[in-house]
C-alpha cells in the first residue's frame, strides 16, 4: 500500500458562501421538503370541486330561505291585519255600536232630543287682562308702505349682524 504523505494530499480551501444566497438555499431546502402524495393531491381536487359545485347552490338555498322568512313574516301580518278587519266587521254588526257612531260622526240624535254643538271648549285664559270690546273696530294699515320701509331700513342699515342679533332693532 502506498502511503500518503503531507505533501501529496490536495490543498482544501474553505470558501465563505454569501449569506443571500444562503437564505435562498433555505428557502428552497424547505419547498423541497413538503411532499405530496397522491391522497393529499385527490383530497385537494375534492375539496376544491366541493367548493365550486356546492357554494353557488348555497348561497341560493340561503337567498330562499331568506325570502321564505320574509314571506312568512308578511303572512303573519296579513292575518293579523284580517283579525283586526273581522273584529271590526263584528263591531259594525252591532246596532248599538252603529248608533253611537252615527251620533259622534254625523250628530244624528233620537226623536225628542235636543243636540247642543260646542264650538270652542276650552276656559278662558285667567292672565287675560284685555277687554273685550262691544263693538268691531278696524285699523288703517298701508301695508304696501310698511313692506318698502322695513325692506329699506334693512338694506340700508350700517350695523353688522351680530349687533343687529344683540339690538334686536335696525337703524
Amino acid at each position: 500500500m502506498r502511503q500518503r504523505t503531507p505533501a501529496s494530499r490536495p490543498l482544501r480551501v474553505p470558501v465563505a458562501l454569501p449569506q443571500a444566497s444562503a437564505a435562498a438555499a433555505g428557502s428552497a431546502n424547505w419547498l423541497r421538503s413538503i411532499r405530496f402524495s397522491g391522497f393529499t393531491v385527490l383530497m385537494l381536487v375534492v375539496i376544491v370541486m366541493f367548493v365550486v359545485i356546492i357554494s353557488p347552490g348555497l348561497r341560493v338555498y340561503i337567498e330562499q330561505r331568506q325570502q321564505l322568512a320574509a314571506l312568512h313574516a308578511d303572512v303573519d301580518a296579513k292575518n293579523s291585519q284580517n283579525d283586526q278587519l273581522g273584529a271590526e266587521i263584528a263591531r259594525w254588526s252591532d246596532p248599538a255600536y252603529i248608533k253611537a257612531e252615527a251620533r259622534d260622526r254625523l250628530y244624528y240624535v233620537m226623536p225628542g232630543e235636543t243636540s247642543f254643538l260646542v264650538i270652542d271648549d276650552a276656559p278662558p285664559a285667567a292672565d287675560d287682562s284685555s277687554s273685550v270690546s262691544d263693538t268691531i273696530s278696524t285699523t288703517q294699515v298701508d301695508w304696501l308702505s310698511s313692506l318698502f320701509a322695513s325692506g329699506m331700513s334693512a338694506g340700508l342699515s350700517t350695523q353688522t349682524p351680530d349687533q343687529l342679533q344683540t339690538d334686536g332693532t335696525v337703524q
